[in-house]
């Protein structure tokens, strides 16, 4: 089976797709493919934006057509090694988790049979893959989560999730880097900036590092900065 195949997306833009799954060996591939793609096109590349299991690769058409682009990325692509991981870095955020901060903890535990401090402990022994940037601008998605926090998406997803929200979706663990709309279950909120288009680079995390997460007290949360202006669910707009 071929590692991977390509895709016309538009004009000046292919598809780089591997095995469609969440996979630490297929995200080492898209972690090696970006080097290689970077390498090969040199000029000719605009952007290449990493996700799961694909690439996609966006090229000035006006000094590459496609049947160039194709041979530059099948030569490029031909030196991949399955199992070869690029090493990312390991990144710790702090997380104030409480019935407070993290409305859905207790329906977690309840859910899956555990005490809210096991939860948090599961949650954050595990060290967990950035596979994606998406959503909004900062919003990296994580996994894996332990099996036994696997919780699916709230029936209806809230209004209004602060920012630094740490919530998880079936296997995935997220941060929000702003306020917005989510279904994700909360369980805590950081309060470590994931967006800041001002700084460089704009994020603390990219595709193929680690993160991991470390409690921290409510204090030391206020101390680096978050905020507890209102409980969440009211913020939600949901009844208590």
């Amino acid at each position: 089976m071929p590692l991977y195949r390509l895709t016309l997306a538009s004009e000046n833009a292919v598809m780089v797709y591997f095995e469609q799954k969440m996979a630490a060996e297929i995200a080492g591939l898209v972690q090696q493919a970006i080097p290689l793609i970077r390498q090969a096109l040199a000029n000719h590349l605009v952007e290449l934006l990493p996700s799961y299991a694909s690439l996609l690769v966006v090229f000035n058409p006006f000094s590459c057509d496609h049947f160039t682009l194709n041979t530059l990325l099948n030569g490029a692509l031909a030196k991949l090694h399955i199992g070869q991981a690029t090493a990312g870095r390991r990144i710790e955020l702090p997380v104030y988790y409480s019935e407070q901060s993290g409305p859905d903890l207790a329906l977690i535990a309840k859910t899956k049979q555990l005490t809210i401090n096991e939860v948090i402990q599961l949650h954050q022994q595990q060290v967990y893959r950035v596979y994606a940037i998406g959503f909004a601008p900062g919003f990296a998605y994580l996994g894996e989560v332990a099996e036994q926090l696997t919780m699916p998406r709230l029936a209806t997803p809230r209004a209004n999730v602060p920012r630094g929200a740490v919530a998880i979706a079936d296997r995935q663990t997220a941060v929000y880097p702003a306020v917005s709309p989510g279904g994700w279950n909360i369980i805590g909120l950081c309060p470590t900036p994931m967006f800041q288009p001002d700084n460089e680079p704009a994020m603390p995390v990219a595709v193929g590092d680690e993160v991991q997460f470390v409690a921290i007290s409510k204090s030391e949360f206020i101390k680096l900065g978050g905020q507890l202006d209102k409980p969440l669910l009211q913020q939600s707009g949901e009844k208590p």
